[in-house]
């Protein structure tokens, strides 16, 4: 049958694992075919009530003639049909075929913490985006930012709650997608502004250290705030920061320099 005008489905343990297997079975380029993701899969929390993801690869029209292949199906894993089936009950997200593979892992992050909100009984809207690409590691950071109304309960006290959906997100997606990723959760732009007063904190307290000539503690702050002072005073040349105690009652210290 004729690749041009032919649909293939696909279901895998991944999205990714998905489209590759179906491009495999196609013996075509992704630019080849635009792409449904019909299920991304269910992956449940950690594991429990998961299931496999599908997806629908749309062979493009008029391709060149170099490109067409006869498809043959595998039990249990494709199925072969016509353009013109019948729609599937779960609306499908189409993923242009020029970005497919940019967009996966927006679209697993976004679905993931989702899903969390809904486990948690809380109303939100998810939006996922990249962050600028890191300097050292040549990687860009899922961005997954959470808005509505009362989510003070998502924060936490030192932002212990937002920390441990954060932490948990990236191992259902880092697992989704079947590689290590940075993601960062934030709840109507409060990291954001937790770290302008943290950076503000930081100069103010060294002022204090440096015309008192003794040390100054902060009170008990995560890795991620605790680095951000850190970084914040490294270039100061009148103070030095330590950071001493265990977790999760870390501190830092910021001492003046003789």
């Amino acid at each position: 049958m004729n690749s041009q005008h032919a649909t293939l489905e696909i279901i895998a343990p991944t999205i990714n694992e998905a489209i590759e297997k179906g491009l495999v079975e196609l013996e075509l380029s992704r630019d080849a075919v635009d792409i449904e993701i019909l299920d991304e899969g269910g992956r449940g929390l950690f594991g429990i009530g998961s299931h496999q993801a599908r997806v629908r690869l749309i062979v493009k029209k008029n391709l060149p003639d170099s490109t067409e292949t006869e498809v043959t199906s595998t039990p249990g894993e494709s199925v072969y049909t016509e353009v013109a089936e019948e729609e599937p009950t779960v609306k499908p997200i189409r993923i242009p075929a020029s970005n497919a593979k940019e967009q996966i892992p927006l679209h697993v992050a976004q679905e993931t913490v989702s899903e969390l909100l809904v486990k948690m009984h809380i109303e939100g809207q998810v939006e996922a985006s990249y962050g600028e690409v890191d300097d050292v590691r040549g990687t860009r950071a899922i961005l997954v930012d959470i808005s509505g109304k009362d989510l003070s309960v998502l924060i936490g006290k030192r932002s212990e709650t937002l920390n441990a959906l954060q932490y948990i997100a990236r191992l259902i997606v880092s697992k989704e997608l079947g590689e290590n990723i940075t993601l960062v959760i934030d709840v109507e732009g409060y990291r954001s502004r937790r770290e302008r007063q943290l950076r503000q904190l930081a100069h103010r307290i060294a002022e204090q250290a440096i015309k008192t000539g003794r040390k100054q503690t902060l009170e008990p702050m995560p890795p991620n705030e605790r680095r951000i002072i850190h970084i914040e005073l490294r270039d100061e040349i009148h103070v030095t920061t330590e950071s001493f105690g265990e977790e999760p009652h870390r501190k830092v210290t910021i001492i003046p320099k003789e």
